[in-house]
């Protein structure tokens, strides 16, 4: 049904299960994020997510127990975040009715990942220039870096931000495309604590510059990941200005929001049309691609995150779909969105550009333990 290239035999890079049974994503025990005492509710969720009700929407052949619970979605042209369960059913929804403060504004977001401690989520306006922070229970916009609407590379300006990221203690950690540079925010406040980069030195020398930087990614070992479009680079990098490694992914036209999934393994996808989701290792070899043709193909799809049972969630934005793939059976077995057919109805979206997880299995409380805050 979907045409895959195998390039090496898969081994699994997140923990597989021996089934399809799904993981609760509830519990009243607690997460350690960190040394400090930090810890996440695994119930964290149960305050606002409301109770399931009604059908649910996802295409047919779609399999719930594939994912370890509901996921958020950036649903980008419909200007809105979605909360959608494995069954297809919206269980929240921002902006709500009065979610907006007079004169504010939620416009075209592009990617959301729920904070360290699984309360707040960040999101990236980043045709609109913007980044905000939003309290999940209450869901209102408690801070924001950005002039909307006023792309610069000014005091509170940015130039299309990318996948923008809260660390623990507060600071806000984001690639800033067209200024082809990295940021890193103070916690609270309209200043820029460090930039990695120069404004306007678009090109691949990292640290000096970056080649168009969209995305910035937390690593195990408490490193970063940086992609660069210009020239299809990779970086592993320290917040202190130090480059492990560069290279190429294989194959990949535009690479997007690189992420790690295992040792020396790496997960990116091609922006492009037709497009295609590749895992990777730093010495740019591809150990596995997924890259169907005909009216299967991907459209433009901009992120691909990991699953506890090595699935892959992927948001396909050019086919308005969020989809699962299982790299073991080489198929796609969770679809919600109508493949090319955008809307606002239940099952419908509209150029989803981003995904997650909720927690505890979200990227930020995955990762809280190397999220610490930066040395100044």
């Amino acid at each position: 049904m979907f045409a895959i290239t195998l390039v090496w035999a898969l081994t699994p890079s997140a923990p597989v299960s021996t089934g399809r049974d799904a993981a609760s994503p509830a519990s009243t025990s607690t997460v350690r994020t960190d040394g400090r005492g930090i810890t996440t509710p695994r119930d964290v969720t149960s305050v606002w997510l409301s109770k399931p009700t009604g059908p649910g929407y996802l295409q047919p052949g779609s399999d719930p127990s594939v994912l370890p619970g509901p996921i958020l979605i950036t649903d980008k042209e419909n200007n809105r975040l979605l909360v959608v369960d494995p069954q297809g059913r919206v269980r929240w929804q921002f902006p709500g009715p009065d979610s907006l403060a007079p004169g504010q504004r939620f416009l075209i977001p592009d990617d959301a990942f729920f904070s360290p401690n699984g309360k707040q989520i960040i999101a990236t306006e980043e045709d609109d220039f913007v980044i905000s922070v939003i309290d999940v229970a209450s869901r209102r916009i408690t801070w924001r870096y950005g002039t909307p609407g006023v792309a610069g590379s000014g005091p509170n300006q940015l130039w299309n931000p990318d996948d923008a990221m809260l660390l623990q203690g507060g600071y806000v950690l984001s690639a800033d495309i067209k200024n082809c540079r990295i940021v890193l925010i103070a916690p609270g406040k309209h200043e820029i604590r460090r930039q990695i980069g120069q404004v306007g030195g678009c090109a691949h020398d990292p640290p000096s510059t970056f080649g168009s930087p969209n995305g910035v990614f937390p690593m195990r070992n408490g490193h970063w990941l940086v992609t660069e479009i210009n020239g299809d680079w990779v970086d592993e990098m320290g917040l202190n200005g130090t480059v492990y490694w560069s290279t190429n992914p294989p194959g990949v036209l535009y690479p997007s929001d690189s992420n790690e999934i295992g040792p020396d393994r790496f997960l990116t996808v091609d922006y492009s049309s037709p497009g295609q989701i590749v895992i990777f290792n730093s010495a740019g070899q591809a150990l596995w691609r997924f890259d169907p043709t005909g009216t299967n193909a991907l459209n433009h799809p901009s992120l691909a995150l990991p699953l506890p049972n090595g699935d892959i969630l992927c948001n396909d934005d050019g086919n308005d779909r969020v989809i699962v793939v299982d790299p073991r059976t080489n198929k796609i077995v969770w679809q919600y969105g109508h493949s090319g057919i955008p809307g606002t109805a239940p099952g419908f979206l509209n150029t989803p550009d981003g995904v997650d997880l909720l927690p505890p299995h979200s990227l930020l409380v995955t990762h809280a333990q190397t999220l610490h805050e930066p040395p100044h």
